[in-house]
């Protein structure tokens, strides 16, 4: 007679210490109260997460489409930029703030704040009157939406366990390749068959939505973490930033370069700059640990990082305006001209990632890569009004093949020249320098845009007889009613535009190529295997990330596990531990231990494995006598249970090899607790086949 499924077999026929040990595990896993969410419930709660991590990536690259009809409605070309830079200096600056107040206070009253503040800062966005209103309304959706990010990431961390995380944040990573894609294409179809203000009021349903899921379904086991938060770090760091971005964006038009706000601008800036040195040599948890400043490989990835940034977001910024303007094309169809771009990123972004996992050299691809941005923008520089559709297309592909290259490279490369400890915080570190990267090239491609045109509409319309009520001012304000103008005075005005736009990316090229003799500078040293796992949230330009030095190990760990995949996991633990074992037949048995007692067709549908595999893996498994049959239920035999202990030593080693030298004999409490948790999968199993028993 075969057990129930709720039956425990070992329990009842085998009575030996191993069968024992199954029993007490199983017990406690059964216990009430363990705070784990139902299945339903999380991914309730992921949905809602990812809804919101949605929206506000989304809206990094949503208003770059709708830009020239902002323009044409509400005036204030001069400080067109600020609409997306407000935004992404606002997310970048909170973003450590967010991080460490959600560890202190509970990250799910804070992502509660967050949307608040991202759907309050949203509906007042739809409602400004003037470009200043907007601005200041963006940068307070901005806010909300770094915690967003930061925030929902996080969360994920504390609702699944190390070994699932990097599926689960793999779905988050993805999100933000979607964004790239979608942003520039609902843009378009809002302005088209709505209106501008559209673009900020489609996140207050949804907002809503994730609102409330969260609010009636989120529950975080996790308690509370102390911090010594650097509230002055943190200011410092941001008014730098902001100080930077002022005068480029303000400097020569707005203000004259030797004016003395200018000046006064630059010198509070420099002062903010030495008191943040000064701070974060005494702050106990510093937001940027001076000692960073000595690897070389993180400085020079963070001028690389910043100099990317620039001329992604820059141009990201600027091309709708030329493909509407100059092209004469619908807000909708600019997205589309702009889906090469994004393809090309996200191909080169895959495929690096792939190699670099393979072979693991990764120098190569900074050096290309920055090289390629280079000819891109050169390449965009010769665009014109009478340019063809797939002259365009490639070389706005070319342009995003030369970023995708870099993008996560950089970070691979900082995560590998740093110590465990530092992990986090570099990381953190080196998005933080491509966040204000991109906000800084929205800004000063502004300024240069707002300048040229100026001066080319003055040059092309003196003394050419204009419309009643039409002056080359109010055409730079105007963007849409250049199409309303007669043909010889638009065809002088489209030849401003078209000039002005593409003179921008010419400035980029030098900058571009100075970051090509920076990448050639990186010295190229064997990547660790815990750091050939990048993350789409970390490699698109210009999420935030905040995350711990644990909380990116487990991510990197977790990620590379799936990604590799248990057969070639598990024959490589098979090995080490020095038996002939089919991979899944080492996968097994270790399931088969650690429970006590399996059944193997519930393990290789929970594993998306074949039933046919895990079958042949139960019959090489019985005809060595590791385990024994009790109707559909496998058990562990006494030898069995020896096999066993020798391959959870060395799945452990497995991880741990990952790690390289931060697997030292100093190695730190935390990242041996995590690598033993990571290797013990126990606990995730038992609830998936308690859930299925019932």
């Amino acid at each position: 007679m075969e057990p129930s499924p709720g039956a425990d077999p070992a329990a009842r026929t085998d009575p030996s210490p191993g069968a024992e040990r199954a029993r007490g595990d199983a017990r406690a896993d059964a216990a009430p109260g363990a705070g784990t969410p139902s299945r339903g419930s999380l991914y309730l709660s992921l949905g809602a997460l990812l809804l919101g991590l949605f929206l506000a990536a989304l809206d990094q690259t949503i208003v770059a489409t709708a830009l020239p009809t902002i323009v044409s409605d509400l005036g204030g070309l001069d400080h067109l930029s600020w609409v997306v830079t407000a935004y992404l200096l606002a997310a970048t600056a909170g973003t450590p703030l967010w991080g460490k107040l959600g560890d202190q206070y509970g990250r799910k009253r804070l992502f509660q704040t967050a949307i608040v503040i991202f759907l309050a800062g949203s509906a007042l966005c739809g409602q400004a009157q003037n470009m200043a209103e907007l601005i200041g309304f963006r940068f307070l959706q901005g806010l909300g939406g770094g915690g967003l990010i930061v925030l929902s990431m996080a969360i994920v961390g504390d609702l699944v366990p190390p070994r699932d995380r990097g599926r689960y944040q793999g779905l988050f990573g993805a999100a933000f390749g979607a964004t790239s894609v979608l942003g520039p294409l609902l843009g378009g179809l809002f302005v088209d068959n709505l209106s501008w203000r559209w673009v900020f009021y489609v996140n207050l349903p949804v907002g809503v939505v994730a609102l409330g899921v969260i609010a009636a379904f989120l529950h975080i086991p996790v308690p509370p973490r102390r911090h010594v938060i650097d509230y002055a770090g943190t200011f410092l760091i941001a008014a730098v930033a902001s100080c930077l971005v002022v005068v480029t964006s303000l400097g020569g038009s707005t203000w004259d370069w030797g004016s003395w706000q200018v000046a006064a601008v630059s010198i509070l800036g420099a002062v903010c700059l030495v008191a943040f040195t000064a701070v974060e040599r005494r702050a106990e948890e510093p937001v940027l640990p001076p000692e960073l400043a000595a690897v070389r490989t993180f400085v020079l990835c963070c001028l690389i990082g910043f100099v990317i940034g620039w001329a992604m977001f820059g141009a990201f910024t600027y091309l709708p305006t030329f493909l509407q303007v100059v092209r004469g094309v619908s807000p909708t169809l600019s997205g589309v001209h702009l889906l090469p771009l994004v393809f090309g990123l996200l191909l080169t972004s895959t495929v690096s990632g792939q190699l670099i996992s393979h072979f693991g050299r990764w120098k190569i691809y900074p050096v290309v890569g920055t090289a390629v941005t280079a000819v891109g923008m050169l390449l965009m520089h010769t665009l014109d009004r009478h340019s063809g559709d797939l002259e365009m297309s490639v070389y706005f592909a070319v342009f995003g093949m030369g970023i995708g290259l870099v993008l996560q490279v950089i970070v691979l490369a900082v995560q590998n020249a740093v110590p465990y400890r530092q992990l986090g915080v570099a990381t953190s570190g080196v998005t933080f320098f491509r966040s204000i990267g991109s906000a800084f090239g929205v800004a000063i491609f502004g300024t240069i845009f707002t300048n040229h045109l100026t001066s080319n509409l003055a040059d092309s319309l003196r003394g050419v007889r204009l419309p009643d009520g039409v002056t080359p001012e109010s055409l730079a304000h105007d963007q849409q009613g250049v199409a309303r103008l007669p043909g010889g005075v638009r065809s002088r005005v489209l030849t401003s535009y078209s000039d002005a736009i593409t003179d921008v990316f010419l400035y980029a090229v030098p900058v571009l190529l100075v970051a090509h003799v920076l990448a050639w500078m990186l010295r190229e040293e064997p990547l660790r295997g815990s750091v050939q796992a990048p993350d789409a949230g970390e490699t698109l330009p210009p999420n935030p990330v905040a995350r711990s030095s644990r909380d990116e190990c487990a991510r990197a760990l977790s990620l590379l596990g799936s990604r590799a995949g248990r057969r070639d996991l598990y024959g490589r633990v098979a090995a080490r531990a020095g038996e002939d074992l089919l991979p899944a037949a080492a996968w097994l048995l270790l399931r088969v231990d650690e429970h006590g007692w399996v059944h193997p067709e519930y393990l290789a549908q929970r594993a998306s494995l074949s039933l046919h595999a895990v079958s042949e893996a139960a019959r090489q498994l019985e005809e060595r006598h590791l385990t024994w049959r009790d109707g559909v239920f496998l058990i562990t035999t006494e030898r069995g249970r020896a096999v066993a202990a020798r391959l959870a030593r060395a799945r452990e080693d497995e991880l741990a090899a990952l790690l390289g030298d931060w697997w030292g004999p100093d190695r730190p409490r935390d990242l041996r607790d995590l690598v033993v948790q990571l290797s013990a999968e126990r606990g995730h199993e038992a609830r998936w086949e308690r859930e299925h028993e019932t």
